[in-house]
């Protein structure tokens, strides 16, 4: 079985956002970007999928600030290759990230696609459908186990309440993983140095991107402070006290 994974590089939400002096974009001059939680179980679970089955992994990721780092990581898990996308990738739209996907998934021709079920940078929709529907392949998210039949796939898809189902699917599809059958794995900083001796980043350029269909930001906004949570301090009954007067002053009880 060939597997395709799709990695994407989002900011990291410890570390304190800014936006671009246009107010259109954040400020990506000292912003720190870091593998995508849902992705990194994608790739997870592709590893999981070849250990069991065999097969191969084809790793793919847009060119970002760190993005070697991810793939050589993805190497060392278990990724037979490695591609980065090379081109502008700092105002694409998940529309248009799909589309300049799409050449490279047709090159290789996988029986699977797997991506994350989304993003936190994502505005206009979560990249797997809009792949899926550029490949005109079905797509089904919030996935959290895969069993490979003959020319099929069985998953395991969650929805609200804990209720869980079965879906059978012909290959090729685009899946998106929301939890691998196991927790990424951990891979030591040395053996990711090794691999980085031995394996190669297949670099491929991308022409212009199409921002066509997707979300067009005019202005962003930093959230403004409207007051700030009030600490009390005292014995239990001086809190009591305090929040009884809270609730009379803001009409919970009279």
């Amino acid at each position: 079985m060939k597997i395709a994974v799709i990695l994407k590089l989002v900011p990291d939400l410890v570390e304190e956002l800014s936006i671009n002096p246009d107010g259109s974009s954040l400020d990506t001059t000292w912003m720190r970007m870091i593998i995508n939680e849902f992705d990194d179980h994608a790739l997870e679970q592709a590893i999981l999928l070849k250990e069991k089955y065999s097969g191969s992994v084809t790793v793919i990721s847009p060119e970002f600030d760190g993005v070697d780092d991810v793939l050589f990581t993805a190497s060392a898990k278990g990724a037979d290759q490695i591609i980065k996308m090379t081109g502008d990738f700092s105002n694409s739209n998940n529309h248009a990230l799909a589309k300049a996907i799409t050449p490279f998934i047709k090159e290789i021709q996988p029986d699977l696609i797997l991506t994350g079920v989304q993003a936190n940078n994502d505005l206009d929709g979560s990249l797997g459908p809009c792949l899926a529907a550029c490949l005109e392949m079905p797509f089904a998210g919030y996935i959290s186990g895969i069993n490979v039949e003959d020319k099929s796939i069985l998953v395991r898809k969650e929805y609200p309440g804990g209720v869980i189902s079965e879906l059978s699917i012909f290959l090729p599809c685009v899946i998106g993983i929301q939890a691998a059958e196991t927790p990424p794995r951990y891979v030591a900083v040395s053996k990711v140095r090794q691999v980085m001796k031995t394996s190669k980043i297949d670099e491929k350029p991308i022409s212009e991107m199409d921002q066509n269909g997707g979300v067009k930001v005019i202005r962003m906004f930093q959230p403004e402070a409207s007051s700030h949570a009030e600490m009390i301090n005292g014995t239990p009954e001086e809190v009591a006290e305090r929040l009884i007067t809270v609730f009379n002053q803001i009409g919970i009880i009279k």
